[in-house]
């Protein structure tokens, strides 16, 4: 087999980096107007992978439908590789669906065409993209080797598992050499096991093609298999969970939460942090030589700010 990236377009070997700041998206229905996106930023490095997490309605899979050319911003910025999506015409979205980024969904009926082969649906975006016949085969046995599906080249998806339909997916979402790779909730319809299996090919391209990946997972076993994990609350990232040694043996990996200071000097503080102290309305912020202390807006003795006393080790006063 050749090497898989042989037949990479000039210009479109490196990825190019995602880049959203302030990015709003408001969805009207009736009289209804649905904020999905409040001034979201984010920053993806060129062939970096991570996933991305968030109870239901956060605004997630709107992020990735913004990325993925399917919703146009309200107001913000959002550009992938350069490709300004918010600047775009229709025809040139249509073409930045088709040669900028490859979509994996969690329903199968949405990545594969039920009468076509494993081979042939890898070679059907590569037919409407103009290319001919004996490329389209070369590209698609590259591809379906790279996923390890070479040996099911000829089966249609309702002889294959649903692990092997989503692996089929991956190679079809990379025909036409994208540079941001798009996958929402992939393994959430596949067991442990498999869902596992789908991953680490997901891991595979991206390492092995250098592919940018945005990942939506609700799977804490998928999320922790990257170096980032980015969460989002009310439409705004709220944190992000940096690893070192993704992938590897847990008991090595070493993970570190942050919270994120957007573009407007905004932040969210974790969720437990403002359950665990009570926090409510409004907070007190005293800056010091190396940090920002935040402590609860109390009332006591009549004093509207009470600054906890300081603490032995014991927690006595």
């Amino acid at each position: 087999m050749t090497d898989v990236l042989s037949d990479v377009p000039a210009g479109r070997r490196t990825s190019g980096p995602v880049r959203c700041e302030g990015l709003v998206r408001i969805y009207q229905s009736a009289d209804i107007e649905v904020v999905a996106l409040q001034g979201l930023d984010l920053h993806v490095e060129p062939g970096e992978m991570i996933t991305v997490i968030g109870a239901s309605g956060s605004g997630k899979s709107t992020l990735l439908n913004v990325l993925g050319g399917l919703d146009e911003p309200t107001a913000g910025v959002a550009s992938v590789g350069g490709h300004d999506l918010t600047q775009m015409s229709m025809r040139q979205r249509n073409a930045y669906r088709r040669d900028v980024v490859g979509f994996v969904w969690q329903q199968t009926s949405r990545n594969l065409q039920p009468y076509l082969d494993a081979r042939r649906n890898v070679e059907f975006p590569l037919a409407i993209g103009g290319h001919g016949r004996r490329s389209r085969r070369i590209r698609a046995e590259q591809l379906l080797d790279l996923v390890g599906m070479i040996d099911r080249a000829d089966h249609r998806p309702s002889e294959l598992s649903g692990g092997e339909q989503q692996r089929v997916a991956i190679a079809v979402a990379l025909a036409n050499h994208p540079q941001l790779l798009l996958a929402d909730e992939p393994t959430g319809e596949l067991d442990t096991a498999t869902a596992v299996e789908v991953f680490d090919v997901l891991r595979r391209v991206n390492r092995e093609l250098g592919v940018t990946g945005v990942i939506v997972t609700h799977d804490p076993l998928v999320s922790q298999q990257v170096d980032r994990t980015v969460a989002i609350r009310d439409g705004r990232i709220s944190s992000e969970i940096v690893r070192e040694g993704a992938g590897l043996d847990a008991s090595r990996v070493i993970a570190r939460e942050y919270s994120v200071l957007d573009s407007a000097g905004r932040l969210q503080l974790p969720e437990r942090y403002v359950t665990q102290l009570d926090l409510r309305r409004r907070v007190r912020l005293e800056l010091e030589p190396d940090h920002i202390g935040v402590w609860r807006d109390v009332e006591h003795d009549g004093a509207l700010w009470a600054k906890p006393e300081p603490r032995d080790q014991e927690g006595q006063p």
